[in-house]
């Protein structure tokens, strides 16, 4: 193999492989970047077995041919190469030999043949997504979901197509996100639970994507693909819980309050939480008062109370803090609105105005 190629467009590309690959102590193939140079393009492979990606760059071959090198090691190198615009891959006594005018590297290889194969899928139409909005769903739910991998389903992230609109949820049990958003050439499909780990690499890899993206389905994959991007990624096996049924039906008490305010309420009270983070709302609408409050033992005590407008019954419940302070990253209006049904029952936080939009919080035992 001997290609020349522009140095940001491979260390662009090599960055965004490198992050795929894994060290894996058994099987040290998946540490690697696997490059495929034939008719003047060079295929760019990485995957941990979980999530695969594969980059197609436009390049100069002088002599086709494959070879596996470390991920990390070819793109820190590529990447710190500051004065030279072009640069060279020639395959040198079975290594890969990286060139340009000021500088030459030889980078160990690992056997071509030991690299898995990334699948593709092949069969079904695609439907698309907006790249920008496909991320904007992920990020709205990703935090709910369970860092455990004892239950696979709440590690991951739920997508299903409901009318005009794709679906993202997750949930850990203690909390759950949910958040739609509108496709274009929508195609029904059922649940798809994608690994949580998976979701993060895919956010990071098409961040920088303005344009559509088309995504395949298969019975075990996901696959996104944009120009000469391809991402494919596992699916889990099992069925996300029917969250729909813990979603209470009616409100009994409802508090609509800044944005802002609540946030700074929160955090001005966490610091006086105990090791349970647990805050607890005091709600009364005829003296008009919202309060949250924190008493830990070892630091002291706070009382918060937060200019709102309230509707229905008093109420006292508590929560962890934690729980509901991840939210308000996934809601963009000013305004927002909390809903109570029983002091047993799961708080429902909106943003005033938004309907693409939910969070449920369960409360703490007392």
């Amino acid at each position: 193999m001997n290609i020349e190629c522009i140095k940001e467009k491979l260390s662009y590309a090599v960055g965004k492989a490198e992050r795929v690959t894994s060290k894996n102590i058994t099987l040290p193939i998946l540490s690697c970047v696997l490059l495929e140079a034939k008719d003047s393009t060079l295929i760019i492979k990485a995957t941990n077995l979980d999530i695969g990606i594969e980059i197609i760059l436009p390049v100069k071959v002088n002599k086709p041919g494959s070879i596996a090198v470390s991920g990390s090691v070819l793109y820190n190198f590529i990447s710190n190469i500051t004065n030279d615009k072009n640069i060279t891959l020639e395959v040198v006594g079975g290594n890969l030999k990286v060139s340009t005018k000021h500088s030459e590297s030889l980078i160990k290889a690992f056997i071509v043949d030991d690299f898995p194969n990334i699948p593709k899928i092949k069969n079904g139409t695609p439907f698309t997504f907006n790249t920008p909005n496909l991320i904007k769903g992920f990020k709205a739910v990703i935090y709910s979901s369970s860092v455990s991998t004892i239950r696979p389903v709440l590690s991951s992230i739920m997508l299903a197509s409901e009318d005009d609109s794709v679906v993202f949820v997750a949930t850990d049990s203690f909390r759950l996100s949910e958040k739609r958003i509108g496709v274009k050439k929508h195609k029904e499909f059922n649940q798809i639970l994608i690994p949580f780990k998976n979701v993060g690499e895919i956010i990071r890899i098409l961040d920088d994507v303005k344009e559509d993206v088309n995504v395949f389905l298969s019975e075990n994959q996901i696959a996104f693909s944009h120009n000469d991007l391809y991402i494919t990624s596992r699916v889990i096996d099992g069925t996300f819980p029917d969250y729909k049924q813990i979603i209470p039906k009616e409100t009994k008490t409802e508090v609509v309050v800044l944005k802002q305010d609540i946030l700074s309420g929160l955090r001005i009270s966490n610091i006086f939480a105990d090791k349970f983070s647990q805050v607890t709302f005091q709600i009364n609408p005829k003296e008009k008062v919202f309060k949250i409050t924190t008493k830990n033992m070892d630091v002291g005590e706070n009382v918060n109370n937060i200019d709102a407008v309230i509707k229905g019954e008093a109420l006292s419940i508590s929560f962890n803090h934690k729980y509901i302070i991840d939210c308000f990253q996934s809601i963009d209006s000013d305004s927002v609105s909390l809903s109570f049904s029983d002091t047993n029952k799961p708080m429902i936080i909106k943003g005033v105005g938004d309907k693409t939009f939910l969070y449920l919080v369960m409360p703490m035992n007392k």
